[in-house]
């Protein structure tokens, strides 16, 4: 587990949504890679041919932000036809709580 240092600390879920195609992980990953992002874990299936996706992130707020985080993921889904939301852990722990 990563020490918090500087901006280190803010965890976010992405959720992945699309017709299943080569090259979905290999394009979210490297798009979180460039943006100093650290995946803690990450769940997949494919429903006969709808790829999902659900990650947990920790970004470096010194590096990025959520919101620029999700402007570039939208990038990365529009080019590869994916539908790619960000939400901050908190926001969405809230937003599923019975």
């Amino acid at each position: 587990m990563r020490e918090t240092i500087g901006g280190w600390g803010v965890k976010a879920v992405i959720t992945v949504v699309g017709k299943d195609r080569v090259g979905i992980i290999a394009g979210v990953s490297t798009a979180l890679a460039a943006q100093d992002v650290n995946i803690l874990d990450i769940s997949q299936t494919i429903l006969q041919d709808y790829f999902n996706m659900i990650m947990l992130v920790e970004l470096d707020t010194e590096r990025t932000s959520i919101p620029d985080l999700s402007e570039r993921l939208n990038a990365v889904g529009h080019q590869l036809g994916l539908q790619i939301r960000v939400q901050h852990d908190a926001i969405f722990t809230a937003m599923h709580r019975i």
